[in-house]
Order: structure tokens, then C-alpha cells, then sequence
């Protein structure tokens, strides 16, 4: 059984990102843990803010949160219905990537699925602050960014990014050829290059062992040359082959981390326009920690 966690601010951005989870996972047995925080404001002033006030404010908020998680539950079963999935809310007076870090732990998230959603102009950003500090602040996790008002689509083209810079173990690449088998998909290694050239001996090393790790999945190498940044290339080259998921590993020095740091200017075109599944640099003593139940006794994923 899957542990999915799925981030609300009761926005449609969010319902449809929930929607997206429900239906990707809709033949699996999943357990959906839905969560709200909530940080009341209090207002300031050079005297200290009643004690009676604050708890007011707090009620009121907790009240609000704990409304808007009962209602988008009951919304998700009167659409879907679906009895190989279970519900729970979680509501917490927290910031978000502190409680979304804390319940990853506590509830052995497997997947963390948020929506993502841009701005126009000078307020375009990168997927939405709360998205990428997610991507940033979990390294146990994988998380799945999907875009505002994507419908969704059974992901049979899937894209996975990398440099070759870096060895994968089979761990990491776990969450890419689960949805790989879950779904028949095509993964579709994209190498993004400032001006195209042979690989280095480590490069070529580590595609080999890529390579190995995907022998049962139907894939291909793309090697293409950078358009501007390295977001706005990875855009074209999902429109042009029609990709439906596009995954990267998240490390320093990754294609991740290159896309959260362009600059505004540069990554305005890349809207997200599919799913983005970002894997966390886990590695083999992560993953087996991840796995273990309170007795130490493996579960299986």
C-alpha cells in the first residue's frame, strides 16, 4: 500500500493536483493523508497582543482548517469513490514544509503530490514558493509537482533528465521505474548539452549502469543542445515528443538545482506544463532506513 501526501490550501490549484494523485494511483491501494496548516496572523503594535485574542485567532483558523479538510474529503469520495483508497486529514498549527517534513516521517510517505501554479510578468515564479521550498527542504522523498489545471493523462511518455555526472543507485531510481511499470511508459533519457560533444569516460560510465538499471523498461537516449536555459530546453523537448511526466534526480549541481537558480528572465517560458516528478539524492542508507518499520522489519514498497 502506497502512503501519498497531498499538501491543500483548499485552492482548485490544489484540488486538481489531489485529482491527479487519485487517478494516477487509482488501480493501487493507497492510504492519502491530506493536509492544512495554519499560522493565524496576529496583528502587531507596540503593546503585546492580548493572550485571549491570540487563542481566539487560532481557534478561528484550526475551525477553518479543519472544515476545509472535511469538505475536500468528502468532495474527493463523492467524485471518485474509489474503495482501494482511505482518507485522513491532517490539520496543524505549523509551517508547511515543517509539518509536510514531520509527516513524511511519521506516516511513511512514499510520494508528496502538490500543485503547482505561475504568475504573470514580474511576479512569475518558478512552480510556486511553496512548491519549490518543498523540492528544496525533503531529501527522503519524492515529490510530484503538478501544474495548475493539468487534466490528467495516463503517462505512457516519460522523460527523465540527467547530465550523466552523477552515479544512480537503483534506490533513487526507484520512484521512475515504478511509474515506468505501473503504467507500460517509455522513459526517455534526455541529456541537455551548451553545444553538443562526445561524453567523458565518467559520463559514459554512468549511462551504462543507467542503462542496466532500466534493461526491463523500453527506453531511449536524447542528446540535445541547450535553448537559452536548461528549463526552456526540457520544455521544447516534452512538447515536441509529447511527454506526459518528466522526472529529474535533485543534487547538487543537478539539472533541478540549475532550474531553481536561473534567472527570472530565463525560466518565464517554463510554466511546468506537465507533471514534474523530483527525486531526492537518497541513496542506498536513506532508502533502507525509509523502509523499515518500528520493529526494523522490511516493508515492501
Amino acid at each position: 500500500m502506497k502512503n501519498i501526501l497531498l499538501p491543500t490550501d483548499f485552492s482548485e490549484n490544489a484540488w486538481n493536483a489531489a485529482c491527479y494523485a487519485i487517478e494516477l494511483f487509482a488501480n493501487e491501494a493507497c492510504t492519502f493523508y491530506v493536509l492544512n496548516t495554519y499560522t493565524p496572523h496576529i496583528a502587531h503594535s507596540r503593546f503585546m497582543a492580548a493572550a485571549l485574542e491570540g487563542n481566539m485567532l487560532e481557534d478561528t483558523a484550526k475551525e477553518i482548517s479543519e472544515s476545509g479538510l472535511a469538505k475536500v474529503i468528502s468532495r474527493i469520495k463523492a467524485q471518485f469513490n474509489n474503495p482501494r483508497h482511505s482518507f485522513h486529514a491532517i490539520s496543524s498549527f505549523s509551517m508547511l514544509v515543517d509539518e509536510v517534513k514531520e509527516t513524511i516521517e511519521d506516516k511513511q510517505i512514499d510520494l508528496v503530490v502538490t500543485g503547482t501554479k505561475g504568475a504573470s510578468g514580474l511576479e512569475e515564479v518558478f512552480m510556486g514558493s511553496n512548491t519549490v521550498r518543498i523540492i528544496k527542504s525533503v531529501n527522503n522523498c519524492p515529490v510530484l509537482a503538478v501544474p495548475e489545471s493539468f487534466p490528467f493523462v495516463r503517462p505512457n511518455e516519460i522523460a527523465f533528465a540527467t547530465d550523466f555526472n552523477r552515479f544512480y543507485t537503483e534506490s533513487e531510481l526507484e520512484p521512475l521505474l515504478d511509474m515506468s511499470r505501473t503504467f507500460g511508459a517509455v522513459i526517455r533519457i534526455v541529456h541537455v548539452q551548451q553545444g553538443i560533444h562526445a561524453l567523458s569516460e565518467l559520463q559514459k560510465f554512468n549511462l551504462d549502469m543507467l542503462r542496466k538499471y532500466l534493461k526491463n523498461v523500453e527506453h531511449y537516449v536524447h542528446t540535445v543542445s541547450e535553448l537559452n536555459s536548461v528549463s526552456k530546453t526540457l520544455e521544447v523537448f516534452s512538447n515536441e515528443l509529447d511527454i506526459h511526466l518528466l522526472a529529474m534526480l535533485n543534487y547538487q549541481h543537478s539539472y533541478m538545482e540549475k532550474i531553481t537558480r536561473e534567472p527570472v528572465v530565463k525560466k518565464m517560458a517554463f510554466h511546468t506544463q506537465i507533471p514534474l516528478l523530483v527525486i531526492p539524492e537518497l541513496g542506498m542508507c536513506n532508502k533502507k532506513s525509509k523502509n523499515q518499520n518500528e520493529e526494523g522489519l522490511s516493508v515492501s514498497q
